[in-house]
Formats: structure tokens, C-alpha cells, sequence
């Protein structure tokens, strides 16, 4: 699952109880925000290059970090974004949004993508990449499922149909249906 669109799929899948959490079209917000963390494991392949000791498939595919990100960019984004929602979003409405909405909502998407892609990386083949240790400090060896070819087109964009099929069904459900043509 290593490839972008396994990634993809995976964090639509995880996302899904979002249509259970939220109404109107705050799950669709929520999806797409997950949509943009589910990379979040691979910043290592950037800090390899600038801090020593990082190597991909290392701390960084860990729920421990994962989490800790979460933790850490869930409030302070509250603190910077929630004014700037409010005033963007519902300029006219005597809706209030809170820090801890907003913080709530970050943190939930950080851990909710980060950890689609520890998952997903638990799935992939061990003989193309380094097998991840997704339980890390607590646990000091290798997770894998070796059930899926990484860059199987197959595995990535069947998940990836099924993951947008089950959420159109979902929105629909819940009144948040295509647009149809007049």
C-alpha cells in the first residue's frame, strides 16, 4: 500500500465514521483534511536528509509519533486557525466556533491519516522497504501483514473504488448527495 493511492484509500476508509460524528457537510471537510495528512509517516524521507539517525520506515511510522504530532498540532492549529474559521466560514451566522472544536477536528485528522498510513505500511510487502515497527518503544520488532504488493494497481485502485464507493453511499444517506444536472 505504499503507493499515494493505496494511502488515499486507506485514510478514506479510516475516515469514514466522520458521517457518524458530524452532520451536514462538516464530514466532507473532515475527509479532506485526512485526505491531507495521510502522508504525514513519510515526512521522514525529508528529515532523513537533514537529521541524522532518520530513516524512512523508522520512528516516524510509529503510533507513538503519530500521536505526539496529533497531540502537539491539534491545539496550536486551534490557537492560529480558529478565528480566521469563524470569520471565513460564518461571517453572518451566530454560529461559535470553538478552539477545542477546531482543535478536536485537527488532531483527529492528523491521527486519523497518520495512522491509515502505519496501517497501510503494515499490509505492503517487507521485501520492497524496510518492515515498520508501528509499536515502537513498547514493542521492538517488525509488524507486518506482507498481504499486499505496494504498487499492486489492482489492491491500490480496487481500495480505492470500494473506500469512494462506500463514501458517496454514506453522503447520499445523509442528504449530502451529488449535484444533478438541471
Amino acid at each position: 500500500m505504499v503507493k499515494l493511492m493505496g494511502h488515499v484509500a486507506m485514510g478514506l476508509l479510516f475516515a469514514l465514521p466522520a458521517w457518524y460524528r458530524w452532520e451536514g457537510r462538516l464530514p466532507l471537510a473532515f475527509v479532506g483534511f485526512v485526505l491531507t495528512t495521510v502522508m504525514l509517516p513519510d515526512v521522514d524521507l525529508v528529515l532523513s536528509g537533514v537529521v541524522p539517525g532518520v530513516h524512512h520506515h523508522g520512528v516516524t511510522h510509529t503510533i507513538v509519533f503519530v500521536t505526539a504530532v496529533a497531540l502537539v498540532l491539534g491545539p496550536l492549529a486551534a490557537a492560529v486557525l480558529t478565528p480566521g474559521v469563524h470569520r471565513r466560514w460564518f461571517p453572518d451566522r451566530d454560529v461559535q466556533i470553538t478552539r477545542r472544536t477546531v482543535g478536536e477536528f485537527v488532531t483527529a485528522g492528523l491521527l486519523v491519516g497518520g495512522l491509515s498510513h502505519v496501517f497501510a505500511d503494515m499490509l505492503s510487502a517487507p521485501d520492497i522497504a524496510d518492515p515498520i515497527e508501528p509499536l515502537w518503544p513498547f514493542v521492538d520488532h517488525a509488524i507486518s501483514f506482507d498481504v499486499i504488493y505496494y504498487s499492486s494497481i489492482w489492491w491500490n485502485l480496487g481500495l480505492l473504488v470500494v473506500a469512494g464507493a462506500l463514501h458517496l453511499a454514506i453522503a447520499e444517506r445523509h442528504g449530502i448527495g451529488l449535484p444533478t444536472p438541471s
